[in-house]
């Protein structure tokens, strides 16, 4: 059987060896990775006066006119930042405003969510308290939509759900409630219900938000196409450069997942002359480049974006692209700022099991892996929580229960197809020994995108490989 091992000695001292045994190369580096914590905790919060790391701009323009339907999510870093200096100064002369403050809290959770700071999170709940003290909740659709993106944005999808539903009740036409409701039944794993909910905002707010959730349902119904001509319709609708540089990242994104790496870079590149700084974009770019083998690139991309935004999927992709380059130390660093990260996060009450079971299944102490994909499944029963699970449940050697949540995370119904999804799957099957179905899974998942990940599209084709010594369309 075989049981997928931590690759990096996070925790040495529990496995032979204490602390003095440590070589000086090896404290030095644990040294450099506190300095790198600490970097990365001044930047989390230089990110609150700026937007995010390096944001900042000398020829400042008039501050943005926030109001309770503003669409914060597609504000660009700068216009949030100050959109939200705006607004605080308006609060102080005006303190009893309900909708500034409700739309104060819809800021700061969405500052929190593309600067990577979480303490946000607490300040956009006493927001939409001082909001609901002054408006009672029966005629304050800002504020309880404001809650609902909260929550979502701290993974407690059931409570998004019930105050979107609470917000609906006040305003059935919030642009805000309506997509949150969206998202909250996506992440519950609830997909029949979500695309009547994404179908419903569709005929009472078509606008990009809802678009791009529309294209989502779609995707993770296995209509990859439905998905990208929504897209489309979406980008020739787009006005302003932020919704330009939105959408079309968008669209790189679910051309990259699929192996389309040069339209995926077409798009990227229509979103950055759109928006230059535009993170998610330059990700994309890098994430794209390595899955070409552009190495330096890919690089240069994603030290970038992590120096920006120190946030878990970067700072994941750029520990993958260190480890399969050889760099141990570098991507050790990567993995090491997770932890921070996670710590920091979930004292702002932000639940990050998922992201914690997939990384220290990969990279960490599998059993806390196993107990938080266990956790989160407990909570919401999505293809992503199975796929979790599944691959924590592997890396503990339990192949045979991991095998059951594998096939739920690529079964036909909701008939979402993703590469790594297929990579576990078939790592799993391996493990139990049916080479046949390992050789059909890693052969679907190199097929689909055969750079979905630098260590475990490696990890895929070297088991292909081995099984049956030819390449990935072999026994497809």
């Amino acid at each position: 059987m075989l049981v997928r091992k931590p690759q990096f000695a996070r925790r040495r001292a529990h496995e032979g060896g204490g602390e003095g045994e440590r070589t000086a190369a090896d404290t030095g580096r644990r040294r450099h990775v506190l300095t790198v914590t600490a970097a990365a905790l001044v930047l989390t919060a230089t990110s609150v006066a700026f937007g995010a790391v390096g944001e900042e701009d000398p020829s400042v323009r008039s501050a943005p006119a926030l109001t309770a339907s503003a669409p914060v999510e597609r504000l660009t870093s700068g216009d949030l930042a100050q959109g939200i200096e705006s607004l605080q100064k308006h609060l102080k002369e005006q303190p009893r405003d309900a909708t500034g403050w409700a739309t104060l809290g819809a800021a700061y959770v969405e500052q929190a969510r593309t600067s990577g700071d979480p303490t946000r999170y607490p300040q956009a709940e006493k927001a939409f308290g001082r909001s609901l003290a002054l408006r009672p909740a029966d005629e304050n659709d800002a504020a309880l939509a404001g809650r609902s993106a909260l929550a979502a944005a701290r993974h407690d999808f059931p409570a998004a759900l019930d105050q979107a539903d609470r917000a609906l009740r006040v305003n059935p036409y919030s642009e805000r409630a309506l997509s949150t409701r969206v998202d909250a039944l996506v992440e519950l794993g609830r997909y029949d219900e979500a695309s009547k909910a994404v179908e419903l905002a569709d005929g009472r707010r078509p606008g990009l938000p809802v678009f791009t959730r529309y294209a989502y349902v779609r995707e993770l119904r296995g209509d990859v196409e439905g998905a990208r001509e929504v897209l489309l319709r979406a980008l020739n609708s787009a006005s302003s450069t932020a919704d330009v540089a939105y959408v079309a990242t968008t669209l790189g994104q679910l051309d990259w997942s699929r192996g389309k790496y040069a339209d995926a870079l077409g798009h990227y590149a229509t979103a950055l002359r759109a928006d230059p700084r535009y993170v998610p974009a330059l990700e994309g770019r890098g994430r794209t480049h390595a899955a070409q083998g552009r190495t330096e690139e890919a690089l240069n991309d994603l030290e970038e974006v992590v120096r920006r935004y120190p946030l878990p999927g970067q700072l994941a992709a750029l520990g993958e692209l260190y480890e399969a380059s050889g760099q141990r130390e570098q991507a050790e660093e990567q993995y090491e700022l997770i932890g921070v990260w996670t710590t920091l996060a979930r004292a702002n009450g932000v639940a990050t099991d998922l992201e914690s079971a997939l990384v220290e299944a990969d990279h960490g102490d599998a059993g806390q892996a196993l107990e938080a994909a266990r956790a989160e499944w407990s909570r919401r029963e999505s293809v992503h929580t199975a796929d979790a699970l599944a691959w924590a449940l592997h890396a503990n050697g339990k192949d045979r229960e991991a095998l059951t949540y594998a096939k739920k995370a690529t079964a036909a119904s909701p008939g979402y197809r993703n590469a790594s999804f297929l990579h576990h799957r078939g790592m799993i099957e391996r493990a139990l020994g049916d080479d046949k179905a390992a050789r059909r899974s890693l052969t679907a998942a190199l097929e689909l995108n055969p750079g979905f990940s630098p260590t475990g599209a490696r990890e895929a084709t070297a088991t292909l490989s081995a099984l049956t010594g030819s390449g990935p369309r072999e026994d497809s």
